[in-house]
């Protein structure tokens, strides 16, 4: 019955069979996180590094009603140009496919079928989380609560910026999600490498994270892990300048009624207009390196389950 709603690129399904390492890429990115052609170009330049380290690339999004595994240059280019590609998340994706439509798959949608898929490890930007003001608006993402259920590993550079991040890091631990700081004791927060707030564990091997991984779900403990991985140093932005921006950005928003799944691309889009684009570099070279270590672990913890398989 799966087979008839999920279409896996021959590639990714040989690699999956062969016990090859796959890393889930997210297509949001692509349709709405930055204009033409920087966002293909980005696209297949992150591709490109999960093969460069060793593992098999999978983006992910719904085209024409099917959830696609692994995407064509040809697909990305689409996505990247389309005009009327929804920003799908969980409850969106069985309509989506209803209606025969384009989606590009947000951290939790990007899980959902990555799991559907048998992929452990996704690598992205940033995880989204609970919003600034949620005390009123009650505005938290689906991301949160996929993390909870979902097994998949997120590599990211932290919850986005423009986030409450405190009580992001409260409802996931609530949830029972490890967060993991990759080569650090403190939670980066996006287009910074500091954030004021600790992590649950610092790992530094990457064959540490992968024997973690493997044991979580062999003992049957549900749902993913946030390893969290800061930008490095010289891509990362000043915090009082995006602070600022935020700022201005989130009274801007509610000025104008913009909530829901209109609050995070209106936010990023004023970011990137106050910093002059610098904002974009950032998030650019943050989800490069975010990948590079994603396909790493994919790479380790695929070698385990072979070794295991022996």
């Amino acid at each position: 019955m799966l087979e008839k709603y999920l279409n896996i690129n021959p590639e990714v399904k040989k690699a999956l069979k062969d016990g090859q390492a796959v890393v889930a890429l997210e297509s949001t990115i692509i349709s709405h996180g930055m204009p033409y052609p920087k966002n293909v170009e980005t696209a297949l330049a992150v591709e490109q590094i999960v093969r460069d380290n060793g593992a098999i690339p999978a983006t992910i999004a719904i085209i024409k009603g099917k959830l696609r595994v692994g995407l064509t240059p040809e697909e990305i280019e689409y996505l990247g140009k389309g005009n009327d590609i929804v920003k799908a998340s969980r409850r969106d994706i069985p309509f989506i496919v209803a209606k025969g439509l384009d989606g590009a798959t947000t951290v939790a949608a990007t899980m959902i079928i990555a799991n559907l898929a048998n992929i452990k490890v996704f690598a992205t930007g940033g995880i989204g989380g609970v919003h600034r003001g949620a005390q009123q608006t009650f505005d938290i993402s689906a991301d949160l609560q996929e993390l909870a259920q979902t097994d998949v590993a997120v590599v990211c550079a932290g919850p986005k910026s423009i986030l409450d991040i405190g009580l992001t890091l409260e409802y996931l631990e609530t949830q029972g999600v490890p967060i993991v700081g990759f080569g650090t004791d403190e939670l980066p927060a996006f287009y910074t490498s500091k954030s004021g707030f600790g992590v649950d564990y610092r790992v530094d091997k990457v064959e540490e994270l992968a024997e973690a991984l493997k044991i979580k779900w062999d003992l049957g403990l549900k749902g993913g892990v946030v390893i969290a991985n800061p930008i490095p140093t010289e891509f990362e932005m000043n915090p009082a300048v995006i602070n600022g921006v935020i700022g201005s950005a989130l009274k801007e928003a509610e000025e104008n009624g913009i909530k829901g799944k209109e609050i995070t691309p209106f936010l990023l889009d004023r970011v990137i207009e106050h910093t002059s684009g610098a904002s974009l570099d950032s998030n650019i070279q943050l989800v490069y390196n975010n990948v590079r270590v994603g396909a790493q672990i994919a790479v380790e913890l695929s070698r385990k389950a072979n070794n295991n398989c022996i």
